[in-house]
């Protein structure tokens, strides 16, 4: 099986001095600190400031990032896109499928019913804010007034 590769993304729609949340279930620290460390590097490639916040496990993620949200949009500083990290292992029960499938679903409900740029991207911190970056282009660049 070929590894999976990566296409170049050409849009290049200006996001610098966008804000962007963070939400990381720290359970498994030392991946966590990867994760986050890649999706910061991304983030500050992109001229992005961030914000982060720490919340127990993945299934705990859709609702911090629903608070995060509220919250910020009734204090008038609006995050533009966010980056939900978080891994879950798989055992030898269920509760892998249950996790991983519920807190996905729950982020993808979200950001469509918001049409909130949200990247959830495998187990890759760099490539979750990649494509939570890809997805804030694509609005900024369809939403101009």
């Amino acid at each position: 099986m070929a590894d999976a590769r990566r296409a170049q993304l050409k849009d290049r729609t200006d996001i610098s001095g966008a804000r962007a949340l963070i939400v990381e279930a720290r359970f498994y620290d030392d991946i966590q600190d990867a994760l986050l460390e890649g999706a910061v590097a991304e983030l500050k490639s992109a001229g992005v400031s961030h914000d982060v916040i720490t919340v127990p496990g993945a299934l705990e993620i859709p609702a911090a990032l629903a608070i995060a949200l509220d919250a910020a949009d009734s204090t008038g500083r609006p995050y533009d896109a966010a980056v939900a990290l978080g891994c879950v292992i798989r055992g030898d029960t269920i509760h892998f499928e249950i996790v991983s499938m519920e807190s996905s679903r729950a982020l993808m409900k979200l950001a469509v019913a918001r049409r909130f740029p949200l990247g959830n991207e495998l187990n890759k911190g760099g490539d979750a804010a990649r494509a939570a970056l890809a997805m804030l282009r694509i609005k900024r660049r369809l939403t101009r007034v």
